[in-house]
């Protein structure tokens, strides 16, 4: 791979490390993904991601081919063991405001080869090596060394990289390479995970039923047309032995299977997992970054497990594009820890929470449950703040700034005020005749303003290598902005905001003095948005 500067080592070539080699790719910085197994895990795992983490997949042109692999969740059911409603929290399967559906469910290998086409499309800056372990990581001054063996020969192979990225699972050996411990968050249950394929009409709902008993919590999903899940806690005395076979499931599916015959199944898998609650203490040393379940491991109560790798690719892509490309202060890449971890210790311990709201207290947390649940099922205010797919704010970090112009501290102030946007992504709002979205027509750092800016900021924001965009005071993103008080915002190239303010004077210094963004691509759209009123 001869581009003028080492590649960025990636370890491990599932979604966390296909997504960060694309991306990286699209800010023109070459990568080289290390992968033990020849090919994709045939097995499904994930199942689940949000409309933030599709926005993600959008980026890397896959969202209409991942439309025809998902299929999006109604909400959410709580029931009895024996499937009683005891609530309903239903979802609009329509597009929202990041422009995808809030949940979308899939079959993980199917995504994983999606990537795999993302990462094949970009093989001028991508090298894909299959079949190699990585033994040992060392890092200098200058560069990261992985030393490996070819799986097959046994030969010893040394890859040499500008970064390493550790993408490389629970048990990774890029984050026992750089000694950073796990962070219990004390939680831990063994779990019985059965995929069915059936063509069969189960006649069940398409959402997710959460059967809250506290003998045996329960999850069920459909996941495609003809797949389907369910999650089991597994008592004390049972291990997965107890379920090898369709015959061993079936009468844990049972309530769900009203005139299905078993012969009418076919197992796809019966797994066990033991569902943990770990953050790594440090995500980065220097030179080597961690990344997916080798820095954190969730419940699925929520459904971010891989969702969060894919963010974890999103926030670090572009700032190593702009330390590798446009000569950003390699300091800037502390922000990815700082704005990262206690981003997803809050969504891990939101998980840990639900699930005990919805499985935990015994028998009288399940008393409990049938009767405050249906309360909050009918206040329309509540309901939709439970199936609220918005993820928290990012902390303040050198890119979101808050409070006074230049300022990385909290507001003093509690009224809605333009700095609570920043941290918060951006709306992907319709901004074209033809309904294109605002990541459709801009990439890279934009300021979105409502008032035009003068020959002078418009020159500074071009020099810094950012898009002005025009927002028209009635359209969707001015409304964003004017409910938050705000008439500018700078946003970054992963769509969060950097900071916001009353006017565009406050905020466009705060542009990065090189743009990190793709090529070919802004200065056709520079100024050309008006927003649209509908």
């Amino acid at each position: 791979m001869s581009h003028g500067t080492d590649p960025v080592l990636i370890v491990g070539a599932g979604p966390s490390g296909l997504t960060a080699a694309a991306l990286l790719a699209d800010l023109g910085v070459p990568s080289m993904l290390l992968e033990r197994w020849e090919g994709i895990f045939p097995q499904p795992r994930a199942v689940h991601l949000d409309d933030e983490v599709y926005r993600i997949i959008a980026r890397l042109g896959l969202a209409p081919e991942f439309a025809e692999i998902s299929r999006p969740a109604l909400g959410l059911r709580l029931v009895t063991s024996s499937l009683r409603v005891i609530a309903e929290f239903p979802r609009d399967p329509g597009v929202g405001p990041n422009g995808f559906p809030a949940a979308s469910m899939f079959d993980q290998p199917r995504l994983e080869a999606l990537l795999r086409t993302a990462v094949a499309r970009r093989a001028n800056l991508i090298t894909l090596r299959s079949g190699v372990e990585v033994t040992g990581i060392d890092q200098s001054d200058t560069g990261v060394t992985a030393s490996a063996t070819d799986r097959d020969t046994g030969e010893p192979i040394t890859f040499r990289g500008s970064y390493l990225l550790g993408c490389d699972g629970a048990g990774s050996i890029t984050r026992a390479s750089i000694s950073a411990g796990w962070r219990d968050l004390g939680f831990s249950q063994r779990w019985l995970v059965i995929d069915v394929e059936t063509s069969a009409d189960l006649r069940q709902w398409d959402g997710v039923a959460q059967v809250c008993d506290t003998h045996r919590a329960a999850t069920y999903m459909r996941i495609g047309e003809t797949r389907y899940r369910w999650e089991f806690q597994l008592l004390e005395h049972e291990s997965v032995e107890d379920y090898r076979d369709l015959d061993a499931v079936v009468p844990l599916l049972r309530p769900w299977l009203t005139g299905v015959e078993a012969a009418d199944l076919e197992l796809v898998r019966s797994a066990e997992y033991t569902f943990q609650a770990r953050v790594a203490r440090r995500w980065r040393d220097r030179r080597v970054f961690l990344l997916g379940d080798a820095a954190h491991l969730t419940p699925p109560f929520i459904g971010q497990g891989m969702g969060a790798g894919l963010r974890d690719a999103a926030n670090l892509a572009w700032k190593l594009a702009a330390v590798l490309k446009d000569g950003a202060s390699s300091s800037t890449l502390d922000s990815y820890e700082q704005e990262r971890i206690p981003h997803c210790t809050g969504l891990i311990r939101l998980a840990m929470a639900t699930g005990a709201a919805m499985t935990g207290g015994g028998h009288g947390g399940d008393v409990l449950r049938r009767t405050i649940a249906p309360v909050l099922a009918a206040v329309p205010r509540l309901a939709r703040r439970l199936t609220d797919s918005t993820t928290p704010a990012l902390r303040p970090s050198y890119y979101v700034r808050r409070g006074a112009l230049g300022s990385v501290a909290p507001p003093r102030i509690s009224a809605p005020s333009a700095s609570g946007l920043a941290g918060h992504l951006v709306p992907n709002a319709v901004v074209s005749d033809d309904g294109g979205r605002l990541d459709d027509h801009t990439t890279g750092f934009r300021v979105l303003t409502v008032d035009t800016p003068t020959p002078e900021q418009d020159f500074e924001i071009t020099r810094r290598g950012g898009t002005t965009v025009a927002v028209a005071l009635d359209s969707p993103l001015g409304e964003w902005l004017r409910a938050h008080r705000a008439r500018a915002a700078v946003v970054r190239p992963d769509a969060t905001v950097m900071a916001a303010g009353r006017s565009i004077a406050e905020v466009y210094t705060l542009l990065p003095a090189a743009g990190s963004q793709p090529r070919g691509r802004d200065a056709a759209s520079r100024g050309a948005l008006a927003g649209r009123a509908d």
